[in-house]
């Protein structure tokens, strides 16, 4: 998942552009970008693969002026696009993940579109989506052929001479909020990014909704929809702990994860319960608070600069993350039972090759794993995160014990089944932990508090709205 940001301003906005798009780093690791404009366009993109956002654009955030701006930390392509267009010219932003990417690429090529921006071989789905919206009769029909066209989500900002046209994606699967500073307006991905730069939050974008944003305010070009299916894993993982979606605070439901794990374990005798920094901390608290068990840190993480060990694109720079960035604690470890609280098991191989061994090698009794939601059968199809079945721990549990990869594997998604049950029991003897307890669907749609039809479960139920459902 990739964040983006944009802010008008009676005055110069660059300043508030800079810490506005910095404040959305744990969203992506590939590509940053800005995009100004002044009486020109003017727009800069980095790598921050090695290197963080700040370090990067400092020198270029003295030089740029303007009083309207975006920015985006992407997970894969480089962004801003600037096009000059049938509208004139703009520069564009987005966030999401476009399945059908190379069938429309391929239709637009067939009829004369070409690309100029490629990512790894592959068209730049920022700029694939510039080229729909100019084939509108203007930028309010382009997006919503947008919206028609793709399989996946797409939430946008587009930075064009009379302001910054926002769109939240149809079905609502990532956010985009609306603000108010001091003689300015921002927009953002994270309400995070607007605690420090002076702005509050005025309006939650619905899905599907277009507005127009520039120094007066905003206008709303199309209304959205009431149906929602926003994404249940930015309050698990990928969210910022100080960020609220639909209303509702990222770090709050976390410690309401934790609580709904300590209910069930009674019958669990630790010396302390623990979370993998950083987003496991939060269930761990909310699991001693709820259980009268110490919370404790015997794993600490070595400075933001080593980044989430999810997000990166290959296996081997996830895995060199998960080495470097925790650093274990002999003299709380030694000797002691813990509860270790995660925010998931995607793949596990991180958690058992870099995060339950240095636990067992400094002398961990006993290592009780809780992680905050459910196992995860299917791969996300509206952000860039797993891609295959093959990979998640869930999926080599349930061909293990069936001899192949199945089909159908509701029984495997009902925490009540046996086979459920001895599904848990290989994802523990793999991961060479004590007991292993997952989050139920129903507890954790509990601690998100929005009914059922409001969130995406897709990854663990394999059940979406739209053309995806199965």
């Amino acid at each position: 998942m990739s964040g983006i940001f944009g802010v008008t301003s009676k005055n110069d906005c660059v300043e508030t552009l800079f810490y506005g798009t910095d404040y959305h780093s744990h969203l992506g690791t590939e590509f940053g970008g800005m995009a100004v404009k002044g009486p020109d366009f003017v727009r800069q993109i980095h790598s921050i693969s090695q290197s963080q956002f700040k370090s990067k654009f400092y020198a270029d955030y003295k030089d740029m002026k303007g009083n309207m701006g975006i920015g985006a930390i992407s997970d894969a392509d480089e962004q801003p696009i600037y096009m000059k267009s049938r509208f004139g010219p703009f520069c564009i932003v987005t966030a999401g993940f476009i399945e059908n990417k190379d069938e429309i690429a391929d239709k637009l090529l067939q009829s004369g579109v070409s690309f100029s921006e490629m990512t790894k071989g592959s068209v730049n789905t920022t700029e694939l989506i510039a080229k729909i919206i100019n084939q509108g009769t203007d930028i309010v029909s382009g997006i919503e052929k947008v919206f028609d066209m793709i399989e996946g989500s797409c939430s946008l900002l587009l930075l064009s001479e009379e302001g910054i046209y926002a769109a939240r994606d149809k079905h609502g699967y990532t956010p985009l909020v609306f603000a108010k500073g001091v003689d300015a307006w921002a927009i953002a991905s994270e309400t995070s990014a607007f605690a420090n730069i002076g702005f509050q939050v005025e309006k939650y974008l619905m899905p599907g909704e277009i507005v127009l944003i520039n120094e007066k305010g905003l206008v709303q070009r199309k209304p959205g929809r009431e149906t929602n299916q926003i994404c249940t894993f930015l309050w698990i993982y990928t969210g910022f702990p100080a960020s609220d979606y639909e209303g509702i605070n990222t770090e709050l439901v976390r410690e309401r994860c934790g609580r709904f794990l300590a209910k069930h374990d009674g019958d669990i005798k630790a010396d302390l319960v623990s979370g993998v920094p950083d987003s496991g901390l939060a269930h761990a608290i909310g699991y001693a608070m709820e259980s009268k068990k110490p919370f404790r840190r015997p794993l600490v993480k070595y400075t933001p600069g080593y980044g989430r060990s999810y997000t990166p694109p290959s296996q081997e720079l996830r895995d060199h993350i998960a080495t470097m960035k925790l650093i274990a604690i002999r003299e709380i470890i030694n000797g002691n039972r813990i509860v270790l609280c995660e925010d998931s098991i995607v793949r596990g191989t991180q958690l058992k090759n870099y995060t339950v061994k240095k636990l067992r090698d400094y002398g961990a009794k006993e290592v009780h794993v809780r992680p905050a939601c459910p196992p995860l059968m299917f791969p996300c199809r509206f952000c860039l995160s797993t891609r295959t079945i093959h990979e998640l721990a869930a999926r080599k549990a349930i061909r293990a014990l069936e001899g192949s990869d199945i089909d159908d594997v509701s029984v495997y998604i009902d925490h009540t089944t046996e086979k459920y049950k001895k599904m848990v029991e290989w994802i523990a003897r793999d991961l060479a932990v004590t007991t292993l307890r997952f989050q139920t669907i129903e507890d954790m749609i509990k601690a998100v508090g929005l009914p059922k039809d409001k969130l995406c479960l897709y990854c663990w139920t394999g059940k979406c709205p739209g053309k995806c459902a199965l």
